[in-house]
C-alpha cells in the first residue's frame, strides 16, 4: 500500500514536470536586434549595503549597446549602513532614499522610485547583478514588435567551481524552467525581480502592490499574478539569450536556506491556483522520495522501489533542468546526480520552515 501511494504521487509529479517541459518548448526564442532603438527605460535598483556590488552593476550599464539618452538609472537606498557614492557617468543616474510605508522594503523602494521616474517603461534589477550588453536592445526590439505591457526575463548565476554554487545553479535552472514552462502553458505564475519590466501606467492600473504589501517578498511574483489575472495577453516572457541577467550565488548554506525560505514563504499567498497546485505537487514529489528512503531504511519497502522512484524523478527533472540550463548559460551541468540526491531534503526543509519559522534578510528579521 505504501509503495502504491508513493508511485501515485510520483506519477502526478512526473506528469507536471513533463507538462512544463512541453510548455518550455512552446515559448519561442527571441534574439532579433534589427529595430532602431526607440523606447525609453527607467532602471530601478533597490539596494541595502551593496557598496561592493553596485560599481560592477553600473559598469555593466555603461557597456550597454543602447543610446545613453534613452535610459536612466534610479538607485534606491534602503537604509544602508555602508556609504556608497558614484562618480560622474555617461548615463543619467540618481540615488534616492527609500520611503518605508509597509512591511516590504523592496516593494516600498520600487514604489518610491516610480514617483520620480521620467519614462513609462520601468525595469527592476538587483545590485548584485551584471546585465548583458544587449539587455535593453532585446527588450526594446521585443516591445516594438509585440503588444505588451509587462515582460519577465531570465536570471542565471555566475558560478565558481564549488558544489554549493552549482547546486544553486541547478535549483535556479529548475525554477527558470518552471517559469518559462508555465508561460508556454499560458499559466504564467512566477518571475524574477532581477529582470522584470513593465510600464508605469500598467503598474498604476494594477494599483501597484496593493493587497500584498504586508508580505516582505514578492515584489515580482504578486504583481505578475495580479497582471495575468486581469490582462493575460499583456504579459509575456522574453526568452532571449541577449536578455539574461547574471547574479551572484550565495557563499554559505545558511544564507541560501534563508533566501529560499523567503522565496517559499509567499507561495501560500499566490493568486494563481496553478502556482499553488504546482507547488504542492513539487513538494509531494520531493517528500515521496524522502519517505521512500525512510521506508526502505525501516524495511517497509524494497530497495528496488527506491531506485525506481529516484530514477523516474531524476529523468524528468534532468530534462527540464538541461533545457533551462542550456538556454541560461550553455555550460555543462555539474553535480547533477549529487544535487538530485540532496535537493529533496533541502527543498522539503525549506518548505516546512517557511510555514513555521522566521528568516533573516539583509540584516533584518521577518
Amino acid at each position: 500500500m505504501i509503495t502504491i501511494v508513493l508511485y501515485i504521487i510520483l506519477f502526478i509529479y512526473c506528469l507536471a514536470i513533463i507538462a512544463l517541459i512541453y510548455g518550455f518548448t512552446k515559448v519561442n526564442s527571441f534574439d532579433y536586434l534589427g529595430q532602431k532603438p526607440k523606447n525609453k527605460f527607467s532602471i530601478v535598483v533597490p539596494f541595502r549595503n551593496e557598496a561592493e556590488n553596485l560599481p560592477i552593476l553600473l559598469n555593466s550599464f555603461s557597456k550597454l549597446n543602447y543610446p545613453a539618452d534613452l535610459f536612466e538609472v534610479i538607485l534606491v537606498d534602503d537604509e544602508s549602513e555602508e556609504v556608497f557614492s558614484f562618480q560622474f557617468s555617461v548615463f543619467n543616474v540618481q540615488m534616492i532614499n527609500n520611503i518605508r510605508v509597509s512591511n516590504s522594503p523592496k516593494k516600498d523602494a520600487i514604489s518610491t522610485a516610480i514617483q520620480v521616474v521620467k519614462n513609462d517603461w520601468i525595469i527592476t534589477t538587483d545590485a548584485d547583478c551584471v546585465v548583458n550588453e544587449n539587455w535593453l536592445s532585446a527588450l526594446d526590439n521585443y516591445i516594438q514588435l509585440h503588444d505588451v505591457s509587462m515582460i519577465a526575463g531570465a536570471v542565471s548565476y555566475d558560478c565558481k567551481n564549488s558544489f554549493l554554487h552549482h547546486f544553486q545553479q541547478l535549483d535556479l535552472a529548475s525554477l527558470q524552467g518552471a517559469t518559462i514552462g508555465s508561460f508556454g502553458l499560458r499559466k504564467g505564475f512566477m518571475c524574477n525581480g532581477a529582470n522584470f519590466a513593465y510600464t508605469k501606467s500598467f503598474f498604476q492600473e494594477l494599483n501597484g502592490f496593493e493587497g500584498n504589501d504586508e508580505i516582505a517578498s514578492g515584489d515580482d511574483v504578486f504583481l505578475l499574478q495580479k497582471a495575468i489575472a486581469r490582462f493575460p495577453d499583456k504579459v509575456h516572457y522574453l526568452k532571449s539569450e541577449n536578455n539574461v541577467v547574471l547574479t551572484k550565488p550565495l557563499d554559505d548554506w545558511k544564507s541560501l536556506f534563508y533566501q529560499r525560505v523567503r522565496w517559499a514563504s509567499k507561495t501560500g499567498s499566490y493568486q494563481s491556483n496553478f502556482g499553488k497546485g504546482l507547488g504542492l505537487v513539487v513538494f509531494g514529489g520531493n517528500l515521496a522520495w524522502i519517505l521512500g528512503f525512510g521506508f526502505w531504511v525501516l524495511g517497509l519497502t524494497p530497495f528496488l522501489n527506491i531506485i525506481l522512484i529516484f530514477f523516474l524523478k531524476f529523468v524528468v527533472d534532468a530534462v527540464l533542468i538541461y533545457k533551462a540550463n542550456l538556454f541560461l548559460n550553455k555550460n555543462s551541468m555539474r553535480y547533477l546526480i549529487l544535487g538530485s540526491l540532496v535537493y529533496p531534503f533541502f527543498s522539503v526543509s525549506v518548505a516546512l520552515y517557511s510555514v513555521f519559522g522566521k528568516y533573516e534578510w539583509k540584516g533584518r528579521q521577518f
